[in-house]
């Protein structure tokens, strides 16, 4: 069964936006030549799950080819219906039946980028097998938290933990709720 990954940065205090939605946090620890992992981690995926307001930020600042790259696909969780376009799909259904649907698939892995609202309510589910989380020596003091309340109460199994010099300290936990992880 597949397994479905978040790959995340967080400020210390756990915020991955400032108000507005402003990630401008993330160039603290941007760094020529480093991408933390990110390249090797998307090799082991070929499907994302992405909120809508994530999705039109990185269209916007990086452009619609970091997604659909014609190698995976993109499923956009949003309210308003949309036709396709390539290999992303604008999705309107319950987001819970999407991803035990493409987790009974024999595929690579699904990679959930966001935001929040969609994180969080996976995790209502216990939906999310795996954590790798950067966390941005930075504490922003308010903004969007990655974990929001209501949740049930989940036990990780700590994979490894890894240090950059650029003060960015990366945590991978698995969850030891489900059976697949």
């Amino acid at each position: 069964m597949r397994k479905i990954s978040l790959f995340i940065a967080m400020s210390l205090d756990g915020y991955i936006a400032k108000p507005n939605d402003d990630l401008s946090f993330l160039k603290l620890v941007e760094k020529e030549g480093e991408d933390y992992g990110y390249s090797e981690f998307v090799s082991t995926i070929d499907t994302i799950i992405i909120g809508r307001k994530t999705y039109d930020y990185v269209l916007k600042e990086i452009g619609p080819s970091h997604y659909d790259n014609g190698q995976r696909d993109v499923y956009v969780i949003t309210g308003t219906e949309r036709p396709q376009l390539g290999r992303t799909i604008f999705y309107t259904g319950s987001i819970t039946d999407l991803v035990k649907q493409l987790k009974s698939e024999q595929r690579k892995n699904i990679y959930c980028d966001g935001g929040a609202e969609i994180i969080n309510e996976l995790m209502k589910h216990t939906l999310i097998d795996e954590f790798k989380i950067s966390v941005i020596p930075v504490l922003l003091g308010n903004g969007t938290r990655l974990f929001k309340d209501g949740r049930p109460e989940q036990i990780l199994e700590f994979v490894k933990a890894k240090t950059f010099d650029t003060g960015l300290t990366q945590l991978h936990y698995k969850s030891k709720n489900n059976n697949e992880s």
